[in-house]
């Protein structure tokens, strides 16, 4: 008799082994739509109750779902917000986008951003959703470190509401890596590269020549004039007003003739009523094939910007205006363009040779070094102050 059972259990240990095979999903983990890449996982509490939960990723869902055993293996009660429906992405971007339109002046942008990440998470559980899944995304996207920032910063706008909110705990954002811009790059346009980009864009969007104008001649940046409006624009006083800057305070700019003729053209297309640009989000999708037509390399719409403030100070205007009309906080971010001075920085230079006392000359040098050093420092701490 003995030797029959031993001989019945080694036959039917294969058996289990196919059975496993062909069943190889991890138990009480599912999806509820095949495909759909949204996993859950059903159980029984400490009470005896069947409950779903959605999970987000497969290996979330299992992890979740040794979580939810061990609790009820130790007779643990459940929360009671187990009993609510699930908090879902979609869920707290809604929130989201609603706070940002009602504070932010690039709520627009954060829209098209906000598209992305529900394009990536819409139906994940909120709380399911981790650092790694974020990170993933960005690295299958050909994305500039600014692009990745900008949507890290929306993640994380998102995550902080929906905790004060008491929707979810745990900010994943907070985890991502912040990447390193490069802020110092100036790149401006030369004469040679300006005329060829005009060609193109008369040649293929000429109606779009009016914001390329506008851009080249206030230096505004690309939210500051895509968001600007026609109420924001006053030609008796040859000024346009950014409500909202960067930095959150209004600032103005001040209009030359080709930025009124400009905005002549843009009134008369969009009849001065809207979005002086029309309501387009930005010149991405114009802008960047006319740059790859006129052959000019690593040139972007920011540059336009950097063109302004180069312009300006290659003219002899002064660092502390230059700063100003740029819309700087603070003087180091003008400073990166003082060495497109020659002038200002070779007359400082050029005091030292009036200082020094030339081979012979027994008359027209300085008597008194320390006197006369002094001279120099208080010219040289001048010349600075102008650039």
């Amino acid at each position: 008799m003995e030797t029959e059972t031993a001989a019945i259990v080694i036959e039917q240990a294969p058996a289990r082994k196919r059975s496993r095979e062909r069943n190889p999903k991890a138990r009480g983990v599912f999806e509820k739509f095949p495909g759909s890449g949204v996993w859950w996982i059903r159980y029984t509490d400490a009470q005896g109750r069947y409950r779903r939960e959605e999970a987000g990723t497969k290996g979330a869902a299992i992890d979740l779902y040794r979580k939810r055993k061990m609790e009820a293996l130790t007779g643990k009660k459940l929360p009671e917000k187990l009993r609510r429906a699930t908090v879902t992405f979609a869920d707290i971007a809604r929130d989201a986008l609603a706070y940002s339109k009602q504070h932010k002046r690039d709520y627009r942008h954060d829209a098209g951003r906000m598209e992305t990440l529900l394009a990536w998470f819409r139906e994940y559980s909120a709380e399911a959703i981790t650092a790694q899944d974020v990170e993933r995304r960005f690295a299958q996207q050909d994305w500039s470190p600014a692009t990745c920032n900008r949507m890290r910063a929306l993640l994380s706008l998102t995550y902080r509401l929906a905790i004060r909110a008491g929707k979810t705990k745990e900010n994943p954002a907070r985890l991502v890596k912040h990447r390193l811009e490069n802020n110092a790059r100036v790149r401006f346009l030369s004469a040679d590269e300006e005329t060829a980009l005009r060609k193109v864009i008369e040649a293929d969007c000429p109606e779009r020549l009016p914001e390329f104008d506008l851009a080249l001649h206030t230096g505004m940046r690309v939210s500051e004039q895509y968001g600007l409006t026609w109420a924001d624009v006053s030609f008796a006083q040859r000024v346009l007003t950014i409500r909202r800057s960067k930095h959150g305070s209004a600032r103005h700019v001040p209009l030359n003739q080709s930025a009124i003729r400009a905005l002549e053209t843009l009134r008369e297309r969009t009849g001065g009523t809207g979005f002086v640009c029309g309501g387009a989000l930005g010149p991405r999708l114009w802008f960047e094939p006319v740059v790859s037509k006129a052959k000019i390399a690593d040139f972007h719409w920011h540059d336009l910007r950097h063109t302004f403030a180069s312009r300006l100070t290659m003219a002899g205007v002064d660092l502390r205006t230059v700063q100003e009309l740029m819309g700087h906080k603070t003087i180091a971010m003008t400073v990166r363009y003082s060495h497109l001075a020659p002038k200002h920085t070779l007359a400082a230079v050029e005091r030292l040779d009036a200082a020094t006392p030339k081979e012979g000359d027994t008359t027209g040098g300085p008597t008194d070094t320390t006197t006369d050093t002094g001279r120099v420092a208080q010219a040289l701490t001048q010349e600075a102050i102008l650039q």
